[in-house]
């Protein structure tokens, strides 16, 4: 759909008598219709609409705004991977401007999910969190937002860092230090075997390991992180223990790969970023 007719429609859903509940059923028609980049779309629409009613998204949303931009930059990835690593680029001079042109649709996608982190949803969700814990209210549920919202930005800034690897761009700073106040915050308010926690440390690792080069760092957090939820495994609620502990299989997955001495580098990067947080 072209740019004007899906701003067309936007303008209508903000016509409508429930212009929140109309731009969720869009997003989730996009989904279904595998359109991210419509989908992506109508989620600024309704991060738009909830934060000018000074509301947070719902759990329901911030999942389908989490898969919306997934979608959206997965695609890119893989194929900036496939081109970098395959074997016709590796003599084919046309290749390496062919990937520059699918590193700046990828960059400019990442942007605009920071944007929406930055700018928008973690600056409110924070003042929300402040307001309630200085005035004696429950600040539980904005917690478990910004801890969403942290680990979402960490992500985006860990692909831009893929996509400038070697460069002075900085995004692998950026990457751990949202990771880090994500976990930082986690560890103050989750349980080990929280599969948001558990997330965290999943994908920390995984920057650490590929992104920062600090293989000891990643192990040492992967091995922490699993020990610390396995411990407690026999108190998790049975509607987080699916979630927690798959994301404790991908952490025990990476540290086999990982310790394993027979595994070349380059298998390390293609196989290791597989087993990010699903």
């Amino acid at each position: 759909m072209s740019g004007s007719k899906i701003e067309a429609l936007v303008d209508l859903a903000r016509k409508q008598e429930e212009p929140e509940a109309a731009a969720y059923e869009m997003a989730k028609a996009a989904d279904e219709s595998e359109r991210p980049k419509d989908m992506c779309r109508w989620m600024q629409l309704l991060v738009e609409l909830r934060l000018s009613k000074d509301q947070d998204l719902t759990n329901d949303e911030r999942q389908l705004l989490s898969v919306a931009y997934k979608h959206l930059v997965g695609g890119g990835r893989c194929a900036h991977r496939d081109v970098k690593y395959g074997s016709e680029s590796k003599d084919n001079p046309l290749c390496a401007s062919y990937l520059e042109v699918i590193g700046k649709e990828v960059k400019a996608n990442c942007q605009e999910a920071l944007d929406l982190l930055e700018n928008k949803l973690l600056p409110k969700v924070k003042g929300w969190m402040d307001k309630a814990s200085t005035g004696g209210g429950d600040a539980k549920e904005f917690q478990s937002s910004c801890i969403f919202y942290l680990k979402m930005a960490g992500d985006y800034y860990r692909y831009l860092a893929e996509i400038e690897k070697g460069g002075p761009s900085g995004f692998e700073k950026k990457a751990e230090q949202f990771y880090l106040e994500g976990t930082k915050l986690a560890e103050q308010c989750l349980e080990a075997t929280d599969p948001a926690r558990l997330g965290l440390a999943l994908n920390l690792s995984v920057c650490y390991y590929e992104i920062l080069n600090d293989k000891t760092k990643a192990c040492d957090l992967a091995k922490s992180a699993f020990n610390q939820a396995i411990s407690k495994l026999d108190k998790l609620e049975e509607e987080s223990y699916k979630d927690a502990t798959l994301i404790m299989q991908l952490l025990r997955d990476n540290l086999h790969l990982w310790c394993s001495q027979d595994v070349q580098s380059i298998e390390n990067e293609e196989d290791g970023e597989k087993n990010e947080e699903a």
